[in-house]
């Protein structure tokens, strides 16, 4: 175990993985009841009591297809804590857009934890 303080902020993001992420979209709205606040081809994002619902066209869907992210402050940071720690990456840091970092590490137990630097997200912001 690291000496290095944890670099986690608590649970932010469940993304969905979509086949068809208009009807999706559109779908998610209504059954929530709020549009999303970051709206892009590649991903739609929604704040649902302080969480981030999302909604990925390139994630797995169905069974096995959902990951839930941990809000940081530095993603890099906190693939490096992770690793030092035993986890091993899944998928590196990739910049997704307009300044949001996501990864995943695979824990010693072969479970999926997200990762996930997102400046645009206000937990305390609820729809």
């Amino acid at each position: 175990m690291s000496d290095t303080a944890a670099p986690f902020r608590g649970l932010r993001t469940v993304i969905y993985g979509v086949t068809d992420i208009t009807r999706a979209k559109e779908w998610y709205a209504q059954a929530f009841g709020t549009q999303p606040y970051f709206d892009e081809p590649f991903y739609v994002g929604f704040n649902i009591g302080g969480y981030e619902l999302g909604l990925d066209p390139d994630s797995p869907s169905g069974p096995g297809g959902t990951t839930a992210y941990w809000g940081v402050a530095s993603c890099s940071d906190a693939v490096a804590f992770m690793t030092a720690n035993g986890g091993t990456v899944a998928t590196d840091t990739k910049d997704v857009g307009e300044g949001i970092k996501v990864a995943s590490i695979i824990d010693p137990f072969g479970n999926r934890i997200g990762i996930i630097e997102n400046p645009h997200f206000d937990p305390k912001a609820t729809s």
